[in-house]
Protein backbone atom coordinates (compact mmCIF):
# COMPACT_ATOMS: atom_id res chain seq x y z
CA UNK A 1 0.00 0.00 0.00
CA UNK A 2 2.60 2.22 0.97
CA UNK A 3 4.43 1.54 -2.40
CA UNK A 4 1.45 2.33 -4.34
CA UNK A 5 1.10 6.03 -2.86
CA UNK A 6 4.63 6.50 -3.08
CA UNK A 7 4.50 6.23 -6.95
CA UNK A 8 1.41 8.43 -7.20
CA UNK A 9 3.37 11.08 -5.22
CA UNK A 10 6.35 10.56 -7.39
CA UNK A 11 4.26 11.01 -10.48
CA UNK A 12 2.18 13.77 -9.13
CA UNK A 13 5.34 15.41 -8.64
CA UNK A 14 6.93 14.82 -12.66
CA UNK A 15 3.89 16.40 -14.24
CA UNK A 16 3.93 19.25 -11.65
CA UNK A 17 7.81 19.75 -12.43
CA UNK A 18 6.93 19.58 -15.96
CA UNK A 19 4.43 22.17 -16.34
CA UNK A 20 6.29 24.51 -14.03
CA UNK A 21 9.15 24.17 -16.74
CA UNK A 22 6.77 24.88 -19.64
CA UNK A 23 5.17 28.11 -18.26
CA UNK A 24 8.34 29.38 -17.00
CA UNK A 25 9.61 32.34 -19.43
CA UNK A 26 12.50 31.71 -21.80
CA UNK A 27 14.27 33.31 -24.49
CA UNK A 28 13.38 31.34 -28.39
CA UNK A 29 16.65 31.11 -29.19
CA UNK A 30 15.31 30.16 -33.17
CA UNK A 31 13.76 32.76 -34.92
CA UNK A 32 11.52 32.44 -38.29
CA UNK A 33 10.24 34.73 -40.77
CA UNK A 34 6.89 33.82 -39.59
CA UNK A 35 8.10 35.27 -36.11
CA UNK A 36 8.17 39.03 -36.00
CA UNK A 37 10.61 40.98 -34.48
CA UNK A 38 9.33 41.45 -31.43
CA UNK A 39 9.81 38.00 -30.68
CA UNK A 40 13.13 39.02 -29.32
CA UNK A 41 11.14 40.13 -26.46
CA UNK A 42 10.92 37.93 -23.52
CA UNK A 43 7.63 35.72 -24.34
CA UNK A 44 5.61 32.44 -22.86
CA UNK A 45 5.45 29.52 -24.88
CA UNK A 46 2.25 28.81 -24.20
CA UNK A 47 0.69 31.73 -25.05
CA UNK A 48 2.77 32.07 -29.00
CA UNK A 49 2.19 28.75 -29.65
CA UNK A 50 -1.95 28.79 -28.43
CA UNK A 51 -2.59 32.10 -30.44
CA UNK A 52 -6.26 31.82 -28.69
CA UNK A 53 -7.75 30.87 -25.65
CA UNK A 54 -10.46 28.28 -27.93
CA UNK A 55 -7.46 26.34 -28.91
CA UNK A 56 -5.91 26.33 -25.16
CA UNK A 57 -8.03 22.78 -24.70
CA UNK A 58 -6.81 21.25 -27.81
CA UNK A 59 -3.08 21.36 -27.57
CA UNK A 60 -0.28 19.60 -25.36
CA UNK A 61 1.95 21.79 -23.62
CA UNK A 62 5.25 22.29 -25.23
CA UNK A 63 8.59 21.00 -23.70
CA UNK A 64 6.44 17.52 -22.49
CA UNK A 65 6.14 14.39 -24.19
CA UNK A 66 3.14 11.89 -23.71
CA UNK A 67 5.77 10.42 -21.25
CA UNK A 68 5.84 13.70 -19.70
CA UNK A 69 9.54 14.02 -19.93
CA UNK A 70 10.41 17.67 -21.40
CA UNK A 71 12.12 18.18 -24.50
CA UNK A 72 14.54 20.96 -24.20
CA UNK A 73 15.55 23.67 -26.30
CA UNK A 74 12.07 23.01 -29.04
CA UNK A 75 10.52 26.27 -30.18
CA UNK A 76 7.24 25.36 -31.68
CA UNK A 77 5.64 27.16 -34.35
CA UNK A 78 2.00 26.56 -34.58
CA UNK A 79 0.92 28.30 -37.90
CA UNK A 80 3.29 26.61 -39.61
CA UNK A 81 3.26 23.08 -37.63
CA UNK A 82 1.17 20.74 -40.25
CA UNK A 83 0.31 18.00 -37.04
CA UNK A 84 -1.82 20.08 -34.97
CA UNK A 85 -5.07 20.83 -36.39
CA UNK A 86 -7.42 23.93 -36.15
CA UNK A 87 -9.97 22.97 -33.65
CA UNK A 88 -11.80 26.18 -33.99
CA UNK A 89 -15.93 26.40 -35.25
CA UNK A 90 -17.91 28.40 -36.71
CA UNK A 91 -20.33 30.36 -34.90
CA UNK A 92 -23.13 29.60 -37.09
CA UNK A 93 -24.02 27.21 -39.52
CA UNK A 94 -23.11 28.17 -43.31
CA UNK A 95 -26.34 27.36 -45.32
CA UNK A 96 -24.74 27.69 -48.79
CA UNK A 97 -26.22 28.99 -51.96
CA UNK A 98 -29.30 27.76 -51.65
CA UNK A 99 -32.04 29.16 -49.50
CA UNK A 100 -35.76 27.69 -48.77
CA UNK A 101 -38.93 29.89 -48.90
CA UNK A 102 -41.17 28.23 -46.13
CA UNK A 103 -44.88 28.66 -45.15
CA UNK A 104 -44.85 31.28 -42.08
CA UNK A 105 -46.47 31.33 -38.68
CA UNK A 106 -50.35 31.97 -39.38
CA UNK A 107 -51.97 32.65 -36.04
CA UNK A 108 -53.02 30.69 -33.21
CA UNK A 109 -56.62 29.54 -34.92
CA UNK A 110 -55.17 28.42 -38.05
CA UNK A 111 -53.49 25.54 -38.49
CA UNK A 112 -52.96 25.29 -42.55
CA UNK A 113 -53.84 27.03 -45.94
CA UNK A 114 -54.48 26.88 -49.32
CA UNK A 115 -51.72 27.89 -51.73
CA UNK A 116 -53.65 30.17 -53.99
CA UNK A 117 -50.97 31.75 -56.29
CA UNK A 118 -47.38 32.28 -57.30
CA UNK A 119 -46.59 35.99 -57.46
CA UNK A 120 -43.44 35.12 -58.87
CA UNK A 121 -42.13 32.58 -62.02
CA UNK A 122 -38.43 30.28 -61.88
CA UNK A 123 -35.80 32.37 -62.76
CA UNK A 124 -37.12 35.76 -61.65
CA UNK A 125 -34.72 37.92 -59.03
CA UNK A 126 -36.58 38.74 -55.54
CA UNK A 127 -35.18 40.51 -52.51
CA UNK A 128 -35.24 40.20 -49.09
CA UNK A 129 -39.08 40.07 -47.74
CA UNK A 130 -40.16 40.46 -51.55
CA UNK A 131 -43.64 38.25 -51.60
CA UNK A 132 -43.37 35.53 -53.99
CA UNK A 133 -46.43 33.18 -53.54
CA UNK A 134 -50.05 34.06 -50.98
CA UNK A 135 -51.51 31.65 -49.13
CA UNK A 136 -55.24 31.57 -48.40
CA UNK A 137 -56.82 30.60 -45.22
CA UNK A 138 -60.00 30.48 -43.79
CA UNK A 139 -59.58 34.26 -42.27
CA UNK A 140 -57.14 35.96 -44.67
CA UNK A 141 -54.75 35.50 -47.31
CA UNK A 142 -50.64 36.07 -45.85
CA UNK A 143 -47.65 35.88 -48.31
CA UNK A 144 -44.56 33.80 -48.35
CA UNK A 145 -41.72 36.07 -48.53
CA UNK A 146 -38.36 35.41 -49.86
CA UNK A 147 -35.80 35.09 -46.84
CA UNK A 148 -32.77 36.07 -49.14
CA UNK A 149 -32.09 38.45 -52.11
CA UNK A 150 -31.53 35.84 -55.10
CA UNK A 151 -33.36 34.43 -58.03
CA UNK A 152 -35.71 31.52 -57.83
CA UNK A 153 -34.07 27.84 -58.60
CA UNK A 154 -37.65 26.30 -58.65
CA UNK A 155 -40.86 25.81 -56.91
CA UNK A 156 -41.18 22.98 -54.80
CA UNK A 157 -45.29 23.34 -53.96
CA UNK A 158 -48.08 23.74 -56.79
CA UNK A 159 -51.24 26.09 -56.46
CA UNK A 160 -53.83 24.02 -54.63
CA UNK A 161 -52.10 22.72 -52.38
CA UNK A 162 -52.59 22.44 -48.66
CA UNK A 163 -49.70 23.79 -46.90
CA UNK A 164 -49.02 24.09 -43.19
CA UNK A 165 -46.05 26.57 -41.34
CA UNK A 166 -42.96 25.71 -42.14
CA UNK A 167 -43.66 23.94 -45.18
CA UNK A 168 -41.04 24.62 -48.11
CA UNK A 169 -42.78 26.46 -51.13
CA UNK A 170 -39.76 27.53 -52.86
CA UNK A 171 -35.73 27.56 -52.88
CA UNK A 172 -34.12 30.56 -53.40
CA UNK A 173 -30.56 31.33 -55.40
CA UNK A 174 -28.33 33.80 -54.10
CA UNK A 175 -25.92 33.76 -56.10
CA UNK A 176 -28.59 32.91 -59.56
CA UNK A 177 -26.45 30.45 -61.04
CA UNK A 178 -27.56 27.84 -63.51
CA UNK A 179 -31.24 29.28 -62.88
CA UNK A 180 -33.52 29.54 -66.28
CA UNK A 181 -35.89 32.10 -66.84
CA UNK A 182 -39.78 30.42 -67.10
CA UNK A 183 -42.36 32.91 -68.72
CA UNK A 184 -45.70 32.83 -67.02
CA UNK A 185 -47.00 31.59 -70.00
CA UNK A 186 -44.95 28.85 -70.94
CA UNK A 187 -45.18 26.04 -68.77
CA UNK A 188 -43.64 22.43 -68.90
CA UNK A 189 -46.46 20.51 -69.62
CA UNK A 190 -46.32 22.55 -72.87
CA UNK A 191 -42.99 21.66 -73.59
CA UNK A 192 -43.05 19.29 -76.70
CA UNK A 193 -40.53 16.57 -76.81
CA UNK A 194 -38.54 16.29 -79.71
CA UNK A 195 -39.75 12.70 -81.48
CA UNK A 196 -36.76 10.68 -81.97
CA UNK A 197 -35.59 9.67 -85.23
CA UNK A 198 -35.90 5.92 -86.14
CA UNK A 199 -32.67 4.40 -86.14
CA UNK A 200 -30.74 3.68 -89.10
CA UNK A 201 -31.23 -0.27 -89.28
CA UNK A 202 -35.31 0.51 -89.56
CA UNK A 203 -34.48 2.90 -92.33
CA UNK A 204 -33.22 -0.15 -94.37
CA UNK A 205 -35.41 -2.49 -93.77
CA UNK A 206 -38.20 -0.02 -95.12
CA UNK A 207 -35.94 0.19 -98.36
CA UNK A 208 -35.36 -4.00 -98.36
CA UNK A 209 -39.41 -4.76 -98.14
CA UNK A 210 -40.87 -4.82 -101.92
CA UNK A 211 -43.80 -2.87 -102.25
CA UNK A 212 -47.12 -5.17 -102.92
CA UNK A 213 -50.15 -3.03 -104.93
CA UNK A 214 -53.34 -3.88 -102.77
CA UNK A 215 -56.86 -2.71 -104.35
CA UNK A 216 -58.92 -0.63 -102.00
CA UNK A 217 -62.20 -2.49 -100.85
CA UNK A 218 -64.91 -0.21 -101.60
CA UNK A 219 -66.82 -0.16 -98.21
CA UNK A 220 -70.71 -0.80 -98.36
CA UNK A 221 -72.57 2.07 -98.04
CA UNK A 222 -74.40 2.76 -94.74
CA UNK A 223 -77.47 3.07 -93.38
CA UNK A 224 -79.11 6.13 -92.93
CA UNK A 225 -79.34 6.21 -89.10
CA UNK A 226 -83.57 7.16 -87.77
CA UNK A 227 -83.76 10.77 -86.64
CA UNK A 228 -83.87 11.18 -83.60
CA UNK A 229 -86.86 10.74 -81.17
CA UNK A 230 -89.11 14.00 -80.66
CA UNK A 231 -89.02 15.06 -76.98
CA UNK A 232 -92.60 16.25 -76.06
CA UNK A 233 -93.80 19.21 -74.97
CA UNK A 234 -93.29 18.72 -71.45
CA UNK A 235 -90.66 16.59 -71.02
CA UNK A 236 -87.98 18.92 -69.42
CA UNK A 237 -84.86 20.36 -71.48
CA UNK A 238 -81.77 21.03 -69.72
CA UNK A 239 -78.86 22.62 -70.93
CA UNK A 240 -76.13 20.99 -72.09
CA UNK A 241 -73.11 20.30 -69.42
CA UNK A 242 -70.84 21.82 -71.95
CA UNK A 243 -72.34 25.65 -71.13
CA UNK A 244 -71.81 25.17 -67.15
CA UNK A 245 -68.43 25.48 -65.36
CA UNK A 246 -67.38 23.88 -62.27
CA UNK A 247 -65.02 26.16 -59.88
CA UNK A 248 -64.02 25.27 -56.25
CA UNK A 249 -64.95 27.23 -52.89
CA UNK A 250 -61.73 29.21 -51.58
CA UNK A 251 -61.15 28.75 -48.12
CA UNK A 252 -62.53 31.77 -47.25
CA UNK A 253 -65.86 31.05 -48.76
CA UNK A 254 -66.34 28.16 -47.33
CA UNK A 255 -65.78 29.53 -44.13
CA UNK A 256 -68.30 32.22 -44.08
CA UNK A 257 -70.62 29.82 -45.48
CA UNK A 258 -70.24 27.73 -42.95
CA UNK A 259 -70.34 30.30 -40.10
CA UNK A 260 -73.69 31.83 -41.26
CA UNK A 261 -75.19 28.45 -41.53
CA UNK A 262 -74.21 28.13 -37.86
CA UNK A 263 -75.65 31.83 -36.85
CA UNK A 264 -78.55 30.54 -38.82
CA UNK A 265 -78.72 27.44 -36.88
CA UNK A 266 -78.09 28.34 -33.49
CA UNK A 267 -79.71 31.49 -32.58
CA UNK A 268 -83.25 32.70 -32.43
CA UNK A 269 -83.21 35.29 -35.28
CA UNK A 270 -85.74 38.29 -35.05
CA UNK A 271 -85.24 41.64 -37.29
CA UNK A 272 -86.85 44.71 -36.37
CA UNK A 273 -87.32 47.90 -38.38
CA UNK A 274 -87.31 51.85 -38.61
CA UNK A 275 -86.63 54.65 -40.25
CA UNK A 276 -84.20 57.65 -39.81
CA UNK A 277 -84.56 61.20 -41.14
CA UNK A 278 -80.65 61.86 -42.32
CA UNK A 279 -81.51 65.99 -42.82
CA UNK A 280 -79.63 67.09 -39.84
CA UNK A 281 -76.76 64.50 -40.47
CA UNK A 282 -76.05 65.31 -44.12
CA UNK A 283 -76.78 69.50 -43.00
CA UNK A 284 -74.14 68.86 -40.50
CA UNK A 285 -71.62 66.91 -42.99
CA UNK A 286 -72.42 69.53 -45.42
CA UNK A 287 -71.33 72.81 -42.98
CA UNK A 288 -67.87 71.17 -41.64
CA UNK A 289 -66.78 69.01 -43.86
CA UNK A 290 -64.02 71.42 -45.63
CA UNK A 291 -62.34 72.20 -42.03
CA UNK A 292 -62.45 68.44 -41.13
CA UNK A 293 -60.31 67.29 -44.10
CA UNK A 294 -58.44 70.27 -43.26
CA UNK A 295 -57.95 69.72 -39.79
CA UNK A 296 -57.93 65.79 -39.66
CA UNK A 297 -56.96 65.01 -43.26
CA UNK A 298 -60.32 62.06 -43.71
CA UNK A 299 -63.10 63.08 -45.22
CA UNK A 300 -66.35 63.37 -42.86
CA UNK A 301 -68.92 60.37 -43.98
CA UNK A 302 -71.69 58.91 -42.20
CA UNK A 303 -70.06 55.30 -40.67
CA UNK A 304 -68.60 57.89 -38.28
CA UNK A 305 -72.36 58.94 -37.18
CA UNK A 306 -73.77 55.67 -36.80
CA UNK A 307 -71.08 54.38 -34.97
CA UNK A 308 -71.58 56.78 -32.83
CA UNK A 309 -74.91 56.82 -32.51
CA UNK A 310 -74.14 52.80 -32.22
CA UNK A 311 -72.16 53.57 -28.75
CA UNK A 312 -74.52 54.98 -26.95
CA UNK A 313 -77.38 52.51 -27.82
CA UNK A 314 -75.04 49.58 -26.48
CA UNK A 315 -74.07 52.19 -23.39
CA UNK A 316 -78.28 52.81 -22.78
CA UNK A 317 -79.04 48.79 -23.70
CA UNK A 318 -76.07 47.06 -22.43
CA UNK A 319 -78.15 43.54 -23.21
CA UNK A 320 -77.51 44.20 -26.87
CA UNK A 321 -73.79 44.15 -26.21
CA UNK A 322 -73.81 40.53 -23.68
CA UNK A 323 -73.51 37.19 -25.29
CA UNK A 324 -74.57 33.80 -24.17
CA UNK A 325 -72.18 31.06 -23.33
CA UNK A 326 -73.52 28.08 -21.90
CA UNK A 327 -75.63 28.66 -19.64
CA UNK A 328 -74.42 32.47 -18.39
CA UNK A 329 -74.38 35.78 -19.84
CA UNK A 330 -70.92 37.52 -20.25
CA UNK A 331 -71.92 41.17 -20.11
CA UNK A 332 -69.13 43.36 -21.88
CA UNK A 333 -67.90 46.67 -20.17
CA UNK A 334 -66.08 47.52 -23.76
CA UNK A 335 -67.38 48.62 -26.98
CA UNK A 336 -65.82 46.77 -29.90
CA UNK A 337 -67.82 47.29 -33.32
CA UNK A 338 -66.98 45.35 -35.97
CA UNK A 339 -67.62 46.45 -39.62
CA UNK A 340 -68.57 44.47 -42.44
CA UNK A 341 -66.43 45.14 -45.94
CA UNK A 342 -67.75 43.18 -48.91
CA UNK A 343 -64.24 42.02 -50.83
CA UNK A 344 -63.70 40.52 -53.78
CA UNK A 345 -62.86 36.99 -52.02
CA UNK A 346 -65.72 37.37 -49.57
CA UNK A 347 -66.96 39.32 -46.40
CA UNK A 348 -64.85 40.18 -43.71
CA UNK A 349 -65.08 42.00 -40.57
CA UNK A 350 -62.48 44.01 -39.33
CA UNK A 351 -63.06 45.31 -35.71
CA UNK A 352 -62.76 49.22 -34.37
CA UNK A 353 -61.64 48.77 -30.87
CA UNK A 354 -62.97 50.28 -27.89
CA UNK A 355 -65.31 52.65 -29.96
CA UNK A 356 -66.15 54.30 -27.04
CA UNK A 357 -63.14 56.22 -26.75
CA UNK A 358 -63.24 57.39 -30.00
CA UNK A 359 -64.61 60.53 -31.66
CA UNK A 360 -65.13 61.27 -35.37
CA UNK A 361 -61.95 61.76 -37.04
CA UNK A 362 -60.57 58.65 -35.21
CA UNK A 363 -63.33 56.44 -36.39
CA UNK A 364 -63.21 57.79 -39.76
CA UNK A 365 -59.03 57.12 -40.15
CA UNK A 366 -59.79 54.06 -38.54
CA UNK A 367 -62.61 52.35 -40.73
CA UNK A 368 -60.81 53.92 -43.98
CA UNK A 369 -57.64 52.04 -42.99
CA UNK A 370 -59.26 48.52 -42.45
CA UNK A 371 -61.15 48.89 -45.71
CA UNK A 372 -58.25 49.61 -47.52
CA UNK A 373 -56.27 46.83 -45.98
CA UNK A 374 -59.82 44.73 -46.51
CA UNK A 375 -59.52 45.39 -50.01
CA UNK A 376 -55.63 44.55 -50.46
CA UNK A 377 -55.93 41.54 -48.11
CA UNK A 378 -53.52 42.49 -46.02
CA UNK A 379 -56.05 41.99 -43.23
CA UNK A 380 -54.18 40.60 -39.64
CA UNK A 381 -55.76 37.22 -37.67
CA UNK A 382 -55.68 40.33 -34.74
CA UNK A 383 -57.48 43.50 -36.58
CA UNK A 384 -60.76 40.99 -37.29
CA UNK A 385 -60.60 38.36 -34.38
CA UNK A 386 -63.38 39.38 -31.52
CA UNK A 387 -66.22 41.95 -31.92
CA UNK A 388 -69.25 42.74 -29.50
CA UNK A 389 -71.63 44.52 -32.13
CA UNK A 390 -71.76 44.52 -35.76
CA UNK A 391 -72.60 47.57 -38.57
CA UNK A 392 -73.36 46.03 -41.91
CA UNK A 393 -74.23 49.17 -44.92
CA UNK A 394 -75.49 47.85 -47.65
CA UNK A 395 -76.66 51.42 -48.70
CA UNK A 396 -73.42 51.54 -50.65
CA UNK A 397 -74.50 48.48 -52.90
CA UNK A 398 -78.45 50.39 -53.10
CA UNK A 399 -80.13 48.00 -51.02
CA UNK A 400 -83.54 50.13 -49.57
CA UNK A 401 -84.12 46.71 -47.12
CA UNK A 402 -82.36 43.74 -45.56
CA UNK A 403 -82.25 41.63 -42.54
CA UNK A 404 -78.99 40.37 -41.53
CA UNK A 405 -77.36 37.98 -39.92
CA UNK A 406 -75.94 37.95 -36.39
CA UNK A 407 -71.84 37.28 -37.07
CA UNK A 408 -71.34 35.03 -33.88
CA UNK A 409 -70.57 34.93 -30.80
CA UNK A 410 -72.58 38.70 -30.65
CA UNK A 411 -75.77 38.98 -30.43
CA UNK A 412 -77.13 41.42 -33.01
CA UNK A 413 -76.43 43.28 -35.80
CA UNK A 414 -77.35 46.85 -37.24
CA UNK A 415 -78.19 47.15 -40.78
CA UNK A 416 -78.11 50.32 -42.76
CA UNK A 417 -79.15 51.00 -46.39
CA UNK A 418 -79.52 53.46 -49.50
CA UNK A 419 -80.92 57.10 -48.52
CA UNK A 420 -83.57 57.72 -50.70
CA UNK A 421 -85.71 60.84 -50.77
CA UNK A 422 -89.15 60.43 -49.89
CA UNK A 423 -92.34 62.15 -48.92
CA UNK A 424 -92.73 62.91 -45.33
CA UNK A 425 -95.66 64.75 -43.08
CA UNK A 426 -93.54 67.40 -41.37
CA UNK A 427 -95.56 69.88 -39.27
CA UNK A 428 -98.63 69.20 -41.07
CA UNK A 429 -96.88 69.53 -44.32
CA UNK A 430 -95.78 66.70 -46.74
CA UNK A 431 -92.17 67.25 -47.67
CA UNK A 432 -89.22 64.97 -49.43
CA UNK A 433 -86.89 64.30 -46.76
CA UNK A 434 -83.76 61.51 -47.18
CA UNK A 435 -84.56 58.77 -45.57
CA UNK A 436 -83.02 55.31 -44.55
CA UNK A 437 -84.03 52.34 -43.50
CA UNK A 438 -82.37 50.77 -40.82
CA UNK A 439 -82.77 46.92 -39.23
CA UNK A 440 -81.41 45.42 -36.07
CA UNK A 441 -81.51 41.83 -36.05
CA UNK A 442 -80.81 40.14 -32.45
CA UNK A 443 -81.02 36.99 -30.27
CA UNK A 444 -84.57 36.79 -29.29
CA UNK A 445 -83.22 34.31 -26.86
CA UNK A 446 -81.12 36.59 -24.91
CA UNK A 447 -82.74 40.53 -26.25
CA UNK A 448 -86.76 40.67 -25.67
CA UNK A 449 -88.29 42.98 -28.67
CA UNK A 450 -88.06 46.25 -25.71
CA UNK A 451 -84.64 46.45 -25.35
CA UNK A 452 -84.33 45.99 -29.29
CA UNK A 453 -86.97 48.37 -30.03
CA UNK A 454 -85.11 50.94 -27.84
CA UNK A 455 -81.78 50.41 -28.79
CA UNK A 456 -83.28 50.91 -32.33
CA UNK A 457 -85.02 53.73 -31.44
CA UNK A 458 -81.88 55.77 -29.67
CA UNK A 459 -79.90 54.92 -33.08
CA UNK A 460 -82.79 56.74 -34.62
CA UNK A 461 -82.78 59.90 -32.22
CA UNK A 462 -79.16 60.87 -32.33
CA UNK A 463 -78.81 60.38 -36.00
CA UNK A 464 -81.72 62.55 -36.56
CA UNK A 465 -80.32 64.93 -33.88
CA UNK A 466 -76.21 64.72 -33.48
CA UNK A 467 -76.45 67.47 -30.54
CA UNK A 468 -77.74 64.54 -28.35
CA UNK A 469 -74.16 63.41 -27.92
CA UNK A 470 -73.24 66.86 -26.46
CA UNK A 471 -76.09 66.56 -24.08
CA UNK A 472 -75.99 63.11 -23.54
CA UNK A 473 -79.39 63.38 -23.49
Amino acid sequence: MLGVLRRKVVSSASSTSCVRKSLHTVRPAVTTSRIPSAAAVETSPLTRQCGHARNFSQLMLPGCSSNLRPERGAVINLWSSPTLPNWSRPFCANSGDQVDAVVPFMGESISDGTLAKFLKNPGDRVEVDEPIAQIETDKVTIDVTSPEAGVIQKFVAKEGDTVEPGYKVAIISKSGEGVEHVPASEKPSEKAAPQPSPPAEDKKEEKAKPQVETTPVKEKPKESSPPPPKRSPTELQLPPRERERRVPMTRLRKRVATRLKDSQNTFAMLTTFNEVDMTNLMQLRTDYKDAFVEKHGVKLGFMSGFVKAAVSALQSQPIVNAVIDGDDIIYRDYIDISIAVGTPKGLVVPVLRNAEQMNFAEIEKTINGLAKKANDGSLSIDEMAGGSFTISNGGVYGSLLSTPIINPPQSAILGMHSIVSRPMVVGGNIVPRPMMYIALTYDHRLIDGREAVFFLRRIKDVVEDPRRLLLDV
